[in-house]
């Protein structure tokens, strides 16, 4: 055979493989003629960066890969696709900077990402890749958006229903007897006043019930970025918060803003975790994120003075222990009490300090809490009339629970550690009987959410435009869904407008249509385009409802494929459609929980057949620098993978990366590391030569009693089990090991069976696909066997990721024999390899004719011969 050449290998097979479309997915129709059965593994959807990817990046790509070539191989109808989350600031800034449309730096940031994942030899199915930018990619994005903004909450149906039917209601009886999830600020009104009102009065209303709608908030502004921005574009700063990219100074701002009212879905986000097997602390961040919170709202007066506090608490019982009460620095009730508080040039001034700190600041434990004392205010405490101090502390947030907390210092670390310095009284009261006591002071149960509806808008051009149109009488209209999509016009500047607003209220023609200037953000497009690549050339729909019945494991049913919902919704039917989802864990938050919250809503109005989206989730690790940091262009310790496979392989990289060790964990890169792989592929590649040799020998050992010296079968067969299970389970840096364990066996025989070694290469080729293939085909390896596969009726492909997947035989991982060590008075002394049938008898007789035994007893009286099986031998002197 030649020398391994990798360059040639590869590039040979990426072309092979692309023009005879060898990982095609098959539509669910063809696939139920060839009865397929259908496997959906997915990696999360990727930003196309201008600075391309490190060699961080592809590690949970290659663990997908391996997954998915594994179950193609099983015999699966697999989806493994990929496409692009382009929206975005960074293409906008990309753009400002370099005066170029955001959609050209996009195109070119694509077309750089396809071609680095391209050398490293991914299994995806291209023809079905999406791109959020694309047009008629966002035009169902938009659709969706007016499903949500057309729908309102049924607490009593407990799902999405069509704000028509609330309107319905409105008619008839009003909204006293109405069961829906509404602004708390809701005033009730009867059928007759409901008629009265003018139609901006009607749709003033009905925006207090809508999935989206429009209302105010504080927003991240960014003065010297001229722009606004998430929470996830901005970190801790030595003085406070700072946007990710530029470190520019970032404070609140209020702003019109559109929300989805995701809060609506808190119960059943949480139970459905129940339902998907997904890591724990993901599922815990979840819940902490939404943090549910079933407690008591009771009410304490103010001494002179008509106000009352309403403080939020899950521990009832500690209300003899109150010593403070606390509001948050944003509680309307600090400046209505102005007048009698006596230092308030001292509290302004520490509203001033704390108005920009982060949520995640004023609630990290480690970082040390502040506040003020409200000097001459006093609350009362209803349990036992006594008056207590008033503070205004960071640590209380004024959209959790009240905004307003008591201070029981004896039974709260927080609270304890805000005593301690500012020395505040801690007592040890006697605990009450919490339900008694919440109604002796007239309070009531409560349950209370940590998280808040999330915001819908971004103030920038590059982004799908919201497809609502406010009209010159002050009505917001829809654009109907044969005008959609509605595109972004084309400008000369994308540049912000400086005010907060997006680039789009300076475009006159735009704000003269009345079209909405915020746009969507960005994660509305990847919160729903796992469904897209189902089906992601259709123009009628967002998904054929046979292609999601197929891929999302719904019970097939007869009906034609149309935007009319199909399925039954709410939670009967539970789990999800994507069978094996991969990406990063910083994500459980962000995407994690909005498309969750989407599809559960599309899956309310009966668009989709399941309640849950992703059935299987698994998070990589990161790999870091060699520096130990997070790999980035700012540190200066990036990785190019383009560098890594020119150097050593696709085939190594692919290999190293998944032996570097525990899927989750973060480790360094390492250059001898994947030196280390290298060296293992090519011994690979020495074993099919010797494999050859033996066959053009016509080495009688390859037949009739020949057989019987294949020492290595044994192993063989456990290294199949062992790398089925691996991958199963995504331990995939021992499946690597077990298999160098086993190409140290192959290499030991005097000679290995054609057939052997192609199992072999087999359970190997998800890991290292092109050098597996090129020897799979190899003449020399006899390798016409299974992987042949009619394509497009035109060309015969043989390839190893066509065939089947190697099965082990039962019998032979079966041990005959087994290693155990021999204690002496504790201590490991020796080992002896033994018949798993040997008598202990036997096994007295032979350890102590053992050598190093002798020299331990030396003539000493021997008070105990322990033998358990498989388990110990033991001698005690």
């Amino acid at each position: 055979m030649k020398p391994y050449d990798h360059k040639k290998i590869e590039k040979k097979w990426q072309k092979v493989w692309d023009e005879n479309k060898v990982y095609q997915t098959l539509s669910a129709k063809k696939a139920k003629v060839k009865k397929l059965k259908p496997y959906y593994v997915l990696d999360m959807f990727p930003y196309p960066s201008g600075a391309g990817l490190h060699v961080g990046h592809p590690r949970g790509y290659i663990a997908s890969d391996v997954f998915a070539r594994m179950k193609r191989m099983q015999g699966y109808n697999v989806l493994h696709p990929m496409g692009y989350d382009a929206f975005g600031l960074p293409a906008e800034q990309f753009a400002v900077q370099n005066k170029i449309h955001p959609r050209q730096a996009v195109e070119k940031n694509v077309k750089t990402f396809r071609g680095q994942l391209e050398k490293i030899g991914f299994s995806y199915d291209w023809d079905r890749a999406v791109n959020t930018t694309d047009p008629e990619y966002y035009k169902w994005t938009q659709w969706i958006f007016l499903q949500i903004y057309n729908s309102y909450y049924d607490i009593k149906k407990d799902k999405a229903c069509s704000i028509s039917d609330l309107v319905t209601q409105f008619e008839k009886s009003g909204n006293t007897k109405v069961s829906a999830v509404c602004d708390a600020d809701t005033k009730t009104f009867t059928a007759k006043e409901w008629k009265s009102y003018s139609e901006i009065e009607q749709q003033k209303i009905l925006m207090k019930y809508r999935l989206a709608y429009e209302g105010y908030a504080e927003v991240n502004w960014c003065p010297e970025m001229g722009t606004v921005l998430a929470n996830d574009e901005i970190v801790d700063g030595p003085n406070g918060p700072v946007s990710e990219r530029g470190g520019f100074p970032v404070e609140k701002k209020q702003m019109r803003q559109w929300f989805m009212r995701i809060t609506a879905y808190a119960d059943r986000l949480i139970a459905g975790l129940e339902t998907i097997d997904w890591p724990e602390s993901i599922k815990e961040i979840q819940k902490n994120w939404i943090g549910k919170s079933e407690g008591s709202e009771i009410d304490f007066a103010i001494k002179n003075n008509d106000q009352k506090i309403t403080v939020f608490t899950t521990r009832a019982d500690t209300l003899f222990g109150v010593t403070y009460v606390v509001l948050a620095p944003e509680h309307p009730l600090v400046n209505e009490l102005k007048s009698q508080i006596t230092n308030w040039d001292e509290v302004a001034t520490y509203l001033e300090q704390v108005k920009n700190k982060s949520e995640i600041e004023r609630t990290d434990a480690k970082k040390e809490k502040t506040g003020v004392y409200l000097e001459g205010v006093f609350a009362i405490n209803p349990a036992n009339g006594e008056q207590v101090p008033v503070w205004v502390a960071d640590y209380v947030l004024a959209n959790y629970g009240a905004g307003a907390v008591m201070g029981v210092p004896m039974h709260d670390d927080r609270d304890r550690e805000f005593a301690i310095k500012y020395n505040l009284p801690i007592i040890d009261k006697p605990l009450v009987n919490s339900q008694e006591i919440v109604q002796k002071v007239g309070g009531k149960l409560v349950t209370k959410y940590k998280f808040r509806d999330a915001i819908f808008a971004r103030q920038r051009y590059w982004g799908e435009p919201i497809p609502l149109v406010h009209e010159q009488d002050g009505t917001i209209s829809e654009v109907p869904l044969k005008n959609l999509p509605l595109e972004l016009p084309n400008v000369k500047s994308y540049a912000p407008a400086g005010n907060g607003e997006s680039p789009l209220a300076t475009v006159k023609s735009w704000v003269n249509a009345g079209y909405e200037t915020n746009t969507i953000p960005g994660w509305a497009g990847s919160s729903w385009y796992f469904l897209r690549y189902t089906d992601p050339k259709n123009k009628k729909v967002i998904a054929n409802g046979d292609e999601l019945d197929y891929w999302f494991g719904a019970p097939p049913r007869p009906r034609k494929a149309s935007a009319t919902p199909p399925y039954k919704g709410g939670d009967s039917q539970t789990g999800g459609g994507v069978d094996m989802y991969v990406g990063g864990a910083e994500h459980a938050t962000g995407h994690l929980l909005y498309s969750r919250f989407w599809h559960k809503f599309l899956f309310d109005l009966g668009y989709v057949p399941t309640s849950e989206p992703f059935k299987a989730l698994r998070n990589q690790g990161m790999i870091g620098g060699t520096d130990g940091r997070k790999m980035s262009k700012r540190y200066g310790n990036v990785v190019n993978p383009d560098d890594v496979v020119a150097q050593f392989g696709a085939d190594s990289m692919r290999v190293f990366e998944m032996f570097l060790g525990p899927f989750e964990s973060h480790l360094p890169w390492s250059t001898e590391g994947i030196i280390g792989s290298r060296r293992f592929i090519e011994k690979v590649w020495r074993l099919a030569e010797k494999v050859a040799r033996a066959r053009e020998a016509g080495s009688p050992l390859l037949q009739g009693e020949g057989l019987g010296v294949r020492s290595y079968l044994k192993t063989l067969h456990k290294t199949i089990k062992k790398v089925t299970e691996d991958i199963q389970n995504f331990a995939f840096n021992t499946a690597i090991s077990s298999m160098m364990i086993c190409a140290n066996e192959l290499e030991k025989s005097e000679v290995i069976h054609p057939d052997d070694f192609k199992k072999f290469l087999q359970i190997l080729a998800p890991f290292a696909p092109h050098v597996c293939e090129e020897l799979w085909i190899s003449p020399l390896l006899q390798g016409e066997g299974p992987g042949v596969r009619l394509v497009r009726n035109r060309a015969r492909v043989r390839s190893i990721h066509l065939s089947p997947w190697p099965t082990y035989d039962p019998k032979l991982i079966i041990d005959d024999s087994i290693k155990m060590g021999i204690q002496v008075n504790g201590k490991v002394r020796a080992e002896i390899e033994l018949a798993l049938d040997v008598t202990e008898a036997d096994v007295k007789s032979m350890v102590l004719q053992i050598p190093e035994i002798i020299k331990w007893i030396d003539g000493k009286e021997i008070k105990k011969f322990i033998y358990i099986p498989k388990k110990i031998i033991s001698i005690v002197i």
